[in-house]
């Protein structure tokens, strides 16, 4: 079972994956507000070491250039081409989409990407082997840039938990509805089933699990052992902030 599935006994997987970057002393100095997402993926991505400079982007011809912009509307523009033409876009292209939206203060956006990359990402997983050649490299930077990243995300998008389950059934609706074509390619080994019944039903099981996530803060003392956490590691100060 992948970890983006796999649950916590005392808080839900993504809730634990939200404060899992803000164990720090609470007596320190007040935390910065966290503007960028710095994180390196090799080969597919290394960020910049200022918001001045350009990072390192290598997932595909078509995207480096834009990804690498420091402009917003660069970066907004290719959100767009890839919102109007997704069949073929990798999940490690919508993570650097993510990450770089992020970076430049489009943070609602960053989140709902991060959200669709890793259910389509999951929807391979579910349906083809992924340990095959063509797709390990590609396998583990997704997971890679899940694991390193998720805390940013989720840091931000839990400031508002309701917000935070919408968006990630918004990212489940818009995966059911594109369906990642390199899943279909007679190159790749499928599992068991038929592979659009396998999508299907990848994406009923994602779907529970972000209902399942939503249920815990319907229990009130979940509810405030989690705002506890948060006021702790003054996840409010660093994420909660207006752009």
């Amino acid at each position: 079972m992948s970890a983006s599935r796999r649950g916590s006994s005392r808080v839900g997987a993504l809730a634990a994956a939200a404060l899992a970057l803000l164990a720090q002393d609470a007596s320190a100095a007040p935390p910065p507000k966290i503007t960028r997402i710095p994180v390196t993926v090799q080969p597919y991505y290394a960020a910049a070491p200022s918001p001045e400079r350009r990072p390192v982007v290598e997932v595909g011809r078509t995207f480096n250039h834009a990804l690498a912009s420091t402009e917003r509307n660069e970066i907004a523009g290719v959100r767009d081409l890839i919102a109007a033409n997704p069949g073929a876009v990798t999940p490690m292209t919508m993570m650097v989409l993510a990450i770089r939206l992020y970076d430049v203060g489009l943070r609602d956006d960053a989140v709902f990407w991060f959200y669709a990359a890793k259910a389509r990402y999951i929807t391979l997983e579910d349906t083809v082997d992924v340990n095959v050649p063509a797709l390990k490299t590609a396998s583990e930077a997704v997971k890679n840039f899940a694991r390193l990243g998720g805390p940013y995300f989720n840091g931000y998008a839990f400031c508002d938990p309701p917000g935070q389950h919408a968006t990630m059934i918004r990212a489940l609706d818009w995966v059911e509805k594109n369906p990642y074509e390199t899943i279909f390619m007679k190159e790749l080994t499928g599992k068991a089933g038929d592979r659009k019944a396998n999508i299907a039903e990848s994406i009923k099981r994602q779907r529970k699990s972000a209902d399942d996530e939503r249920a815990k803060f319907g229990d009130k003392k979940f509810a405030a052992g989690f705002a506890k956490a948060r006021k702790k590691n003054k996840a409010d100060a660093m994420f909660c902030w207006k752009s």
